[in-house]
């Protein structure tokens, strides 16, 4: 009945999985699970999908803005303080502070250029794909691309 293979999930996984993670991160505390959700719907579609990549992002960031919609009614509810997700990146040992500051920058980043570069270079989605994704047109999403990259270079000069 399911149109993929274990072998082509098993590659979906190991090569986008880490990547899906990161980019619904933006908008839950919970991404590991969105990402689930998200393999498991695509073991459950009853016909071949097109472009697999692009339709996970898709599935992904829906499922990611729900999640975020749903602690936001939660917390809203509940007395106690709000916990703080895990940090969007793993750093090495001695990189703390260049990690922390990666955080910090890619936070400070309108959702709309965050997104971008999230899809873009860790995802590496096409611009036609990102485009598509953020709903916008390629050139709009290569625009909110080169403000984040600025945004980001001043705080990371080349010291080479």
């Amino acid at each position: 009945m399911n149109r993929i293979s274990q072998e082509l999930l098993a590659k979906l996984l190991d090569e986008h999985g880490p990547a899906l993670v990161l980019y619904a991160r933006q908008w839950c505390d919970t991404p590991e699970d969105v990402v689930q959700e998200a393999f498991i719907s695509l073991l459950q579609q009853p016909r071949a999908i097109d472009n697999v990549v692009a339709w996970l992002y898709r599935v992904v960031r829906n499922g990611a803005v729900t999640a975020s919609r749903r602690n936001m009614r939660r917390r809203h509810h509940e007395t106690s303080a709000a916990h703080r997700g895990e940090p969007w990146f793993d750093c090495p040992n001695g990189q703390a502070m260049d990690a922390q500051l990666l955080i910090e920058s890619m936070e400070g980043l309108p959702i709309e250029q965050r997104e971008t570069v999230v899809a873009r270079l860790w995802g590496g989605l096409s611009w036609e794909e990102v485009a598509e994704l953020t709903e916008t047109s390629t050139s709009t999403a290569h625009r909110r691309f080169q403000a984040a990259m600025s945004v980001l270079r001043e705080r990371f000069p080349d010291d080479d």
